[in-house]
This record gives structure tokens, sequence and C-alpha cells, in this order.
């Protein structure tokens, strides 16, 4: 297990943790692969203002149904819903414009731009991607640039990676190119961010930055997070409620507590090392 140290205000939840609302509605999701069922009817839900952890052994089908949310896999049957809309057999690209963005367990920053230009990219709806703007319509293309330049450096602010702006990306280390894939989502201001192994590869100094931010970010700014992580301490200390997940469907769902003192969860996953240890 990790050592992660948790700050003390990591272990409120975000606002509306209790009363929020349902952001993401996952319901009777089944896929096989082959002769694999990798989501055996897997439903979860994520209530906004809340950073979900979702948990499991490897195998429990966790980044499959991330996959499947995002639109990158479909599902063989099942339904997907957010605020209330039926995306399930959305395009990745159509999932992104509705502000549900993720990152990966490996990042896929573009190696040689600056981190300044990563986070420009993602910027939606440039007018200069049209050749008919990049010729005779130079200024408006202009001004929305600086715009997008200006939110970029506001995003690595709070991010705190100004100092790197003008790094490329592929000289990052993991840790910060783990923060820089968080970054990119903030460009389109997510309702929903997605983390898959946030904690994986980071040392402790940029992982407590990255904890921070998550907290940060879901307290002050209103942005929800779902996030698949190993790393129980960093579960435990930043996450209410916890879901887990074993051979491909949702095993319980509760508080920190609930999950290290529950019976199949020792089972299944903590092998009862961690429960003991926090008894």
């Amino acid at each position: 297990m990790s050592e992660t140290e948790p700050t003390a205000a990591a272990q409120a939840p975000g606002p509306g943790t209790a009363a929020g609302e349902v952001l993401l509605d996952v319901q009777g999701i089944v896929k096989d692969f082959g002769g694999l069922r990798a989501v055996n009817n897997g439903s979860l839900e994520v209530r906004r203002g809340t950073v979900t952890g979702l948990i499991g052994p490897n195998g429990a089908g966790k980044t499959t149904m991330f996959n499947i949310i995002t639109g990158f896999i479909p599902p063989d049957s099942g339904r997907i819903t957010f605020r209330g809309e039926d995306i399930t057999h959305l395009r990745p690209d159509q999932v992104f414009d509705r502000r549900l963005c993720r990152t990966f367990q490996i990042p896929r920053e573009h190696g040689t731009m600056t981190v300044l230009e990563n986070l420009m990219l993602v910027a939606t709806q440039q007018s200069g991607e049209r050749l008919w703007n990049a010729w005779f319509r130079r200024g408006e293309v202009n001004r929305q640039e600086e715009r997008n330049r200006a939110k970029a450096l506001e995003v690595l602010e709070y991010i705190d990676l100004v100092p790197l702006q003008n790094e490329y990306a592929a000289n990052l280390s993991g840790g910060q190119k783990k923060l820089l894939e968080l970054a990119r989502t903030l460009m389109v201001e997510p309702d929903l961010v997605l983390l898959d192994e946030p904690a994986a590869g980071v040392n402790r100094t940029l992982l407590k930055r990255l904890t921070d931010n998550i907290q940060y970010l879901c307290q002050e700014r209103g942005i929800t997070f779902l996030l698949i992580e190993h790393d129980m301490n960093m579960v435990m200390h930043l996450c209410t409620p916890i879901i887990v997940m074993s051979e491909g469907r949702k095993l319980m769902q509760g508080t920190p507590e609930e999950v290290r003192t529950d019976p199949r969860v020792l089972e299944a996953y903590l092998g009862g090392q961690y429960g003991a240890a926090a008894g």
C-alpha cells in the first residue's frame, strides 16, 4: 500500500455529496470480449459534487467500464445517462462535447508540443481550424488564440505547472504528465472527470499536489470526479462514496469505513490486510 499523506481537507466530501443530483447513471452494462465477460450487469451512480472512488482487483472491469462510459467501447447491452441524457452510443468526441472528460492510465500527451500548447489544443470550436478563417479572418483567429492562451495559463496556475509551460511534454516526469492530463480536461470546464489510476507512478510530492488539486476543484470549482485507483490510502481519504467492483459488477458501495470493514471487500480485493491495519 502507498503511504500517501492526505490533507485534513481531503476527508471532507464536496458540496452536495449527500443530496447532490445523480449526474451519471450507469445501468445494466454488459460487455463480452469473445468468451470473456468483462462487465456483467454493471451499474453505478455518481452524484454531483462528489469525488467517487471505483476500486476492485485487477480484471474487475473498472477500466472497461470507463471505456464504455466515454464511448471508446460500445456496450453489448445496458444504458448510460449523463445529466439525464442517454449517451450510451455516443462517440468519444460527442461525450467530450457534453463536458464528460477522462484521463488514462498511461498519459497521452503530445510529446513534441509544449505544456502550454497541449492545453491550447484542447479548446473546442477553434475558428482557425477552418481554412477560410485562417486565410481571410486572421484577426478573429488571433483573438481567439489569445483567449485560449489566457485560459490555458489560468489552468496551469491552478495545477501549479506555470514554470513548465514552455517545456516539451515528452520531457515531463510521470507525475507531471498526470497533472498535465488533469489540466487538459479543465480546458473544457467539465462537469465530470473520470480519472484512471491518477496516482500510478507518481512520487509522494506530486501525488499530494494532485490530491489537493482534485479536492480543490471539487469543493471550489464544482467539478465532480470518478476515479479508479489502487492506492488505498488516497482512496480512503479522498473519496466518498467508494464503489467496489468484482467480477464485472458492483460488489458494494459505501463510505470509506464501510468499505474497509466489509467482509466481501476484504475477501475480494483487500485480502484483509488493509482492514486489519485500519482496525
